[in-house]
């Protein structure tokens, strides 16, 4: 697939302060990328550059083969913004608003398949205050599809909403994608990065850390599966950390959790084991590593910190 999005060096910086730090990445068409990381982490900057809505102190934001900094309008014509928090004309109803902001663009839309198509049609006369948070959130991507968009930008979709609100818009996303719409999304949420997006750069400090396919930076070397069991036996810790591939074993009361290099081989020798020493294993999980092992472990921080 050709590359819509083409950033090279890119670097906004407010006096002394860089808040995005010579950054490189390229989106291709059609897929969703993720920009992962901490509140402050520059996500939003980078954003709001390369939607030209914010001044670039130096490299360059290519989008569609257009120069954000020359060609700002051009650019402008052909994406749609959802942004951390919206505001709406007061005094109209859904279907008005649609047809508001289609008018701002010269466009002709059916505002009813737009209020369809994010699930908020039996909301068409109601107006934005009668919405609850997801429907708002849901709303502000209705209104960013009204120029049909080539790429859709995403800020932080689903912060404070709650997690049924939070699937619905997950599976919208993927609706919208599936369509062809090329999706940039920023997120602090781990597992909203992992359902969504085809690849993810990383980001923290200002700067791009690292940038894969999903599935290959869970891959990552030094990231290990952990197994975690209860019993309400005694074992001594010596037991546990004799299993092969063991790297580390943790207590907390009646629960273990073993970190692994080896996860089949050490679950194997874990029930040979229970029934040497005569334990019980109860509640066993296995969980592989996760997108917020491979930000420890690039940043050597937790992603909340």
């Amino acid at each position: 697939m050709a590359n819509i999005i083409e950033i090279t060096n890119l670097t906004k910086k407010y006096g002394s302060f860089t808040a995005v730090d010579n950054i490189n990445f390229q989106v291709r068409e059609g897929e969703v990328f993720g920009i992962l990381g901490p509140n402050g982490a520059g996500k939003t900057t980078t954003l709001e550059m390369i939607e030209g809505l914010k001044g670039i102190t130096s490299g360059t934001a290519m989008l569609d083969g257009k120069d954000v900094a020359r060609e700002a309008h051009a650019v402008k014509s052909i994406i749609g913004v959802q942004l951390q928090a919206s505001s709406f004309f007061e005094g109209l109803n859904l279907l008005e608003l649609i047809e508001t902001f289609a008018a701002l663009y010269d466009r002709e839309v059916d505002a009813m398949a737009l209020l369809k198509m994010v699930q908020l049609e039996e909301k068409a006369k109601s107006e934005v205050k009668e919405l609850s948070g997801g429907q708002k959130q849901r709303l502000s991507i209705a209104v960013a599809l009204v120029n049909d968009p080539k790429v859709l930008f995403l800020d932080e979709p689903t912060t404070g909403l709650d997690p049924q609100a939070r699937r619905n818009l997950w599976d919208l996303v993927q609706t919208i994608n599936k369509q062809g719409k090329t999706i940039v999304i920023t997120t602090h949420y781990m597992d909203e990065a992992e359902v969504l997006c085809d690849r993810i750069a990383v980001m923290d400090h200002a700067h791009i850390v690292a940038m894969d396919q999903t599935q290959e930076l869970l891959k990552m070397p030094g990231l290990n599966s952990t197994i975690v069991f209860k019993t309400h036996d005694n074992i001594q810790a010596a037991h546990l950390e004799s299993l092969p591939g063991v790297a580390e074993v943790r207590q907390d009361a009646s629960e273990y959790t073993m970190v692994t290099l080896n996860p089949q081989e050490t679950l194997t020798a874990l029930f040979i084991k229970a029934n040497e020493v005569g334990f019980k294993v109860l509640d066993l999980q296995l969980r592989q590593p996760t997108l917020e092992d491979v930000f420890l472990k690039l940043t050597g921080h937790a992603l909340r910190d």
